[in-house]
């Protein structure tokens, strides 16, 4: 059983930066894909990132251009850099690890990132 700790989340401006971290409990490379949801208040959860194992990586439109996905396979470790940040960007993200084999999603408990205007 893998668990997901993410961190990082912070009240910040509208126009600056934040880094999330997502640190594995186990190995990462096991995991076919690694991702960032986001949920805001009255809002469904949504996809943001996703980075599969071969490196490759596919963003929301709505972050395209400020928002950053990496993974540290050593580190077991997933990064989400998010940059111009607005004050639509606030939610609280979640880390997702999916397995293929049994098919299986693995969530990290949540950070909060709000973004002031």
């Amino acid at each position: 059983q893998v668990q997901l700790v993410e961190s990082g989340g912070d009240l910040v401006q509208a126009g600056g930066s934040l880094r999330l971290s997502c640190a594995a409990s186990g190995s990462i490379f096991s995991f076919n894909a690694m991702a960032w949801y986001r949920q805001a208040p009255g809002k469904q959860r949504e996809s943001v990132a996703r980075v599969i194992r071969g490196g490759s990586t596919n963003y929301a439109d709505s972050v395209k251009g400020r928002f950053t996905i990496s993974r540290d396979n050593a580190k077991n470790t997933v990064y989400l850099q998010m940059n111009s940040l607005k004050a639509e960007d606030t939610a609280v993200y979640y880390c997702k690890a999916e397995q293929l084999f049994p098919r299986k999603d693995y969530w990290g408990q949540g950070t909060q990132v709000t973004v002031s205007s």
